[in-house]
């Protein structure tokens, strides 16, 4: 395919043609089983570089305008897009046009926007300024549920917005840790801790 999108910004073995954008995206709906917002697909495309980020509006922009792209609903205020049929035919038909590493890159980083947006709707931390700090506010919900709510200090601000990334990053590691200790249930605890160094190694 020519290589007819700005280059801008791209790093070496990205997307440069407008068709090869496009059908990039088709992808990323036809393998990503939930609702994404424009915003998911541009971060999940532009966090290794693989594409221009204008080049991405305007070619998600086109497949909306072309039918291949219908609203689907609306999730944390942002509207949701599904493939129609003619989008599910480039994603089957034209999907071998993109780079297999492309693909999994963009499709890897879709999967975990969902699931960082997801953990935030469900478990919420809120960053208070004090006079000598901050305060770190988190609730871990189940459903409709609160299941838990703490606070911890933190000297500053960049403290507590590790904090709050650590936090979000695996609540129910913290939840389990935090039953565990409290009903003294060693096996809780153990599998709650060895989640942890999972992540950190």
């Amino acid at each position: 395919m020519p290589f007819d999108a700005f280059d801008e910004g791209i790093a070496p073995g990205g997307v440069r043609s407008k068709n090869e954008i496009r059908i990039l995206i088709c992808y990323l709906y036809n393998s990503v089983d939930d609702s994404m917002s424009k915003s998911i697909v541009l971060e999940a495309i532009m966090e290794h570089e693989l594409a221009n980020y204008f080049e991405i509006s305007s070619a998600f922009d086109d497949l909306v305008t072309n039918n291949n792209l219908k609203i689907s609903g609306k999730i944390d205020g942002e509207t949701t897009y599904a493939l129609t049929e003619n989008g599910k035919t480039i994603a089957r038909e034209l999907e071998t046009a993109v780079s297999r590493s492309v693909k999994e890159k963009a499709y890897i980083c879709a999967v975990r926007l969902l699931s960082e947006r997801k953990t935030a709707r469900e478990n919420h931390v809120e960053i208070i300024s004090e006079e000598n700090g901050c305060t770190v506010k988190c609730k871990i919900s189940g459903g409709d549920t609160e299941l838990m709510s703490f606070s911890l200090y933190a000297p500053d601000y960049e403290q507590a917005q590790i904090m709050k990334k650590s936090f979000l990053s695996n609540p129910s590691a913290v939840y389990k840790t935090m039953l565990g200790l409290l009903t003294r249930d060693k096996e809780n605890v153990g599998e709650a801790l060895e989640e942890v160094y999972a992540e950190l190694s």
